[in-house]
C-alpha cells in the first residue's frame, strides 16, 4: 500500500479512533504553512538526537521540483527550474515612540516644556492619536493648562502630520494644515462644519459658505487623500515574510509552469557518526531507542517528502482548473470546490483542504493563497442555457458595471441586481450590497460626485 493510500485509509478510520502518532503528524505536516512546518521540525530534532533541521536558502544553484502544465495540450511535463524570491509582507519595524522621542530630542531644546512633550508622547498610540485628555494630563502631571497645551502643540509639530490628535477631526484639521495643496475652504469646513460634512450635506455647506457643490466635491476628494491613522507607518511587530509554496510562470511557448518552490522549504538530516556512536553500545534499551528514534526520523523524511508531493500535484490540478486565471489579462476566477480537485486526484477532500489551508503561490501580478481559487459556483440562466458563475467573476461584473456609470447619477443596488439580471445573473438585492461591500464600494448616495 503507498503512502496516499494508507493516508486515505487513515481519513476512513478517523471514527475509529485508530489513528497513530505517526499518521497524526503526518496530517499535521501536510497542514502546517513553512513556518509552523520548521518549528515543527525544530521540535523534533529537540526530541531526536538523530534529527538535524536546516533550510533551504535562495540560491541558483538549488534546483526547484516543477511541473509544466501546456495550456493548448492535456498532458503535463516534467522539468526543472531555479528557485524564486521570498515576499515581504510587513516592512518597518521602527516604533512610533521611537520615532517621536528622535524628533523631540532634535528639535526641542532640553527644558521643562520638553519633558512634557515627551510625557505626552507616552500615550500615543500605534495610529497616532493621543489617549488622554487634557484635563486628565492636568491631574496627572500637576501642570498649569497652558503648559500642557503648548506641549502638546509642539507634539502635533512632529511628523508624521496628524500626530498627537485627540480625535479624527484634529488628525485631518493638522493635516490640511500642513498640506499647501489643500483647497482653500478646506480647513475651515473640518473645522466648523465636520459632522455634515461627514454625512454629505453639502447642500448646506455650499450655502453657508457661498460655494458651488463642485467646490465642496474638491474638498471631499483632498481629504481622501489624508489619511485617519497618520502612525499606522510604524510598526511594533517583527518583520514578516510570506515564503511562496509553489510559483507559476509562462514560458516563451505559452506553457503554464507550475514550480513548488525549494526556498525555505526544510530539510531534514540523519545525524549518521552519533547514530554509529550509539550501536556500538550493547544495550538492550540503548538498542531500543536507537530503533524508536531511527523509525522516528524515517517517517518524518517520509513525511515531509509526502507534504511537499501533495502541495504540487494540487496546485497543478488547481492551475489547470483555472488556467484563464493565469492566462487572461482579467485574471478571471472560475468556480471551483475542494470535492471537484479531491476527485480528479482520487484523494480525500479534507486532503486538499488542509494541502491548501496557509499555503502560497506567486505569479508575475501578485502572490495568492491557495484558497483563493476555490469558489462556489452560482447558477445563471441566458439564451445559451443555464451555466455557473463564481461569486468573484460577479463582484468583477459589479465592479466593471460601477466604474463605467455615471457619476452624478450612481446606480442604486436595486438598478445593479436589474442589469445583472439582463446578463443572466439572478442574485437578491442583498447579495448585491454584501458584494459590493467586500469590494469597499460606498453606496450609490455616497458615489455620487458634483464636478
Amino acid at each position: 500500500m503507498n503512502f496516499e493510500q494508507n493516508f486515505t485509509q487513515l481519513q476512513k478510520q478517523q471514527q475509529q479512533l485508530t489513528m497513530t502518532p505517526q499518521l497524526q503528524q503526518s496530517i499535521q505536516m501536510l497542514q502546517y504553512n513553512r513556518k509552523d512546518l520548521v518549528d515543527f521540525l525544530k521540535q523534533k530534532s529537540l526530541e531526536n538526537p538523530f534529527i538535524s533541521i536546516s533550510v533551504k536558502s535562495t540560491t541558483k544553484s538549488q534546483g526547484t521540483s516543477t511541473q509544466k502544465y501546456n495550456s493548448n495540450q492535456s498532458h503535463l511535463n516534467q522539468t526543472t527550474t531555479g528557485s524564486i524570491w521570498d515576499t515581504l509582507a510587513t516592512s518597518s519595524t521602527t516604533s512610533l515612540y521611537a520615532a517621536l522621542l528622535e524628533q523631540i530630542y532634535l528639535s526641542f531644546r532640553d527644558t521643562a516644556l520638553r519633558d512634557l512633550v515627551i510625557w505626552l508622547a507616552q500615550y500615543i498610540d500605534n495610529n497616532g492619536y493621543l489617549t488622554l485628555s487634557l484635563d486628565e494630563a492636568i491631574k496627572l502631571t500637576q501642570a498649569e493648562p497652558f503648559q500642557l497645551l503648548d506641549a502638546l502643540t509642539l507634539l502635533q509639530q512632529l511628523e508624521p502630520a496628524g500626530v498627537g490628535a485627540r480625535n479624527l477631526q484634529e488628525c485631518l484639521m493638522l493635516q490640511t494644515e500642513r498640506n499647501n495643496q489643500a483647497p482653500n475652504l478646506a480647513y475651515l469646513i473640518l473645522e466648523e462644519e465636520f459632522e455634515a460634512f461627514a454625512n454629505r450635506k453639502w447642500e448646506h455647506i455650499a450655502k453657508r459658505y457661498a460655494i458651488s457643490l463642485s467646490d465642496v466635491q474638491e474638498v471631499s476628494d483632498f481629504v481622501k487623500t489624508l489619511t485617519p491613522h497618520p502612525g499606522a507607518i510604524f510598526s511594533s511587530t517583527p518583520t514578516q515574510y510570506i515564503r511562496p509554496d509553489l510559483s507559476v510562470k509562462i514560458d516563451d511557448e505559452g506553457q503554464i509552469v507550475v514550480r513548488s518552490v525549494k526556498s525555505g522549504l526544510p530539510v531534514i538530516v540523519f545525524q549518521k557518526e552519533y547514530y554509529e556512536e550509539l550501536t556500538a553500545i550493547k544495550d538492550k534499551e540503548v538498542s531500543t531507542f536507537i530503533h524508536d528514534k531511527q523509525s522516528e526520523y524515517e517517517w518524518l523524511k517520509k513525511s515531509l517528502m509526502h507534504r511537499e508531493e501533495s502541495i504540487l500535484r494540487i496546485g497543478i490540478a488547481i492551475v489547470n482548473a483555472q488556467k484563464e486565471f493565469f492566462l487572461s489579462e482579467d485574471h478571471p476566477i472560475q468556480s471551483l470546490t475542494l470535492k471537484k480537485i479531491a476527485d480528479e486526484l482520487d484523494i480525500h477532500e479534507s486532503t486538499v483542504s488542509r494541502a491548501v489551508n496557509g499555503k502560497y503561490l506567486t505569479t508575475e501580478f501578485g502572490i495568492f493563497e491557495l484558497k483563493h481559487f476555490f469558489t462556489n459556483a452560482l447558477v445563471t440562466s441566458s439564451e445559451e442555457g443555464e451555466g455557473s458563475i463564481s461569486s468573484n467573476q460577479i463582484k468583477k461584473k459589479i465592479q466593471l458595471i460601477i466604474q463605467n456609470e455615471d457619476t452624478k447619477k450612481p446606480l442604486s443596488d436595486q438598478k445593479l441586481v436589474d442589469l445583472l439580471k439582463k446578463g443572466g445573473i439572478e442574485i437578491s438585492r442583498r447579495t448585491v450590497t454584501k458584494y459590493r461591500e467586500a469590494l469597499f464600494i460606498p453606496s450609490s448616495p455616497k458615489r455620487k460626485r458634483f464636478d
